[in-house]
């Protein structure tokens, strides 16, 4: 299998060498090779040549690899961020990776920020529709700089699009032998293209009668996560409203760092990164939070169909989380480097590993 590496920009290129360690580990454990290709495309490679990907970029990554590893983007020298949108946006609708998968897992009691909460309350997915809505930019803007300025985002909702996010979300629920599917909208006050996800909704869920599916506006969602999240098992909504909630479920998880995700075509060439962004100031210093971006590697492995090899390095995380091998921001001393060397450790000998904690 090949795989295209784009660390990216800022902590995205230290904790993608931390991800690479953990899937080098693995695979020598289990002689299932991986071919992990390096593409320099970054702040830097746009700074340095005026370009954000090649012109046969997409073409090249939906034909050329079965997945897409992807660190960070973002860098304050680009003020316009022109790189990320094409590499990662342009991703996402050039691949047609219309399903953001986000497990929210949380992986140790102690790092939910939660009242009396723990790993038994902390175990759901979101699901996002990842193509449409309003990260589509239709819209303008009209006499910019002036009083009289004018700005118009338009939300795009198809068939189509609302379709098949629903129903990946009631099979994933149905392989997984899980019960429990919540539609999050705001069909109160955007009443138009939110009563497409209703009607879909509805029709879709009639399929499924081993399936309990249920409904919140997404501001009740939002309180329902913090408040009572052991309720909800699969949650599907659209683009805008599933990045939101999916970064409450990073913070039930201990942190954006810990937080892992994929951007999904079944059976496509797919592209996974850990949720957090480039943090540009934490570059180089060796205290970035690898976890999230190891974890997206296990996602990537499952993805694929290893998904032995996966569960290894779920569990090796698990570990390292019990052994206090973390980095400052969720309760350890280590550095960055040092968390990657650990997991990767723990991969290739278990039982020594734990023996020495």
């Amino acid at each position: 299998m090949r795989i295209a590496v784009i660390p990216g920009d800022g902590i995205g290129k230290d904790v993608t060498a931390e991800a690479v360690k953990v899937l080098k580990a693995v695979t020598e454990v289990t002689g299932r090779p991986l071919e992990l290709e390096f593409l320099p495309w970054s702040a830097d490679y746009y700074l340095e040549t005026g370009i954000t990907l090649p012109p046969d970029g997409y073409d090249m990554l939906r034909n050329d690899f079965d997945a897409i590893f992807l660190g960070a983007l973002g860098d304050p020298r680009v003020k316009d961020n022109r790189h990320a949108r094409d590499i990662l946006l342009g991703a996402r609708f050039e691949l047609d990776l219309y399903v953001n998968y986000r497990p929210v897992k949380l992986l140790s009691d102690a790092l939910c920020p939660l009242k009396n909460r723990g790993r038994k309350d902390v175990n759901f997915v979101v699901f996002r529709e990842n193509t449409e809505g309003v990260y589509v930019s239709i819209g303008g803007r009209f006499k910019a700089g002036t009083p009289d300025e004018v700005a118009i985002q338009e939300e795009i909702n198809t068939f189509k699009g609302v379709n098949r996010i629903i129903r990946h979300a009631f099979e994933f629920a149905t392989t997984q032998a899980l019960t429990k599917v919540c539609m999050a909208d705001k069909s109160n006050a955007m009443q138009q293209g939110h009563a497409l996800w209703q009607r879909v909704y509805k029709e879709v869920a009639a399929e499924y009668p081993g399936i309990t599916a249920s409904h919140l506006y997404i501001d009740a969602l939002a309180m329902f996560l913090v408040k009572d999240p052991g309720q909800f098992e699969v949650v599907v909504t659209n683009n805008l409203f599933g990045d939101i909630v999916t970064d409450i479920g990073g913070a039930l998880q201990g942190g954006l760092g810990m937080a892992a995700s994929g951007n999904i075509h079944p059976g496509r060439t797919s592209l996974f990164e850990p949720v957090h962004g480039s943090a540009p100031p934490l570059a180089g210093r060796n205290i970035a939070n690898p976890m999230g971006a190891i974890l997206s590697s296990a996602l990537m492995l499952e993805t694929l169909g290893r998904v032995d090899e996966a569960r290894q390095i779920e569990r090796a995380v698990e570990a390292a989380l019990v052994a206090g091998e973390t980095t400052v921001d969720i309760g350890g001393s280590r550095g960055t480097t040092e968390v990657g060397d650990w997991v990767a450790g723990e991969i290739r000998d278990p039982s020594e590993r734990r023996e020495g904690t």
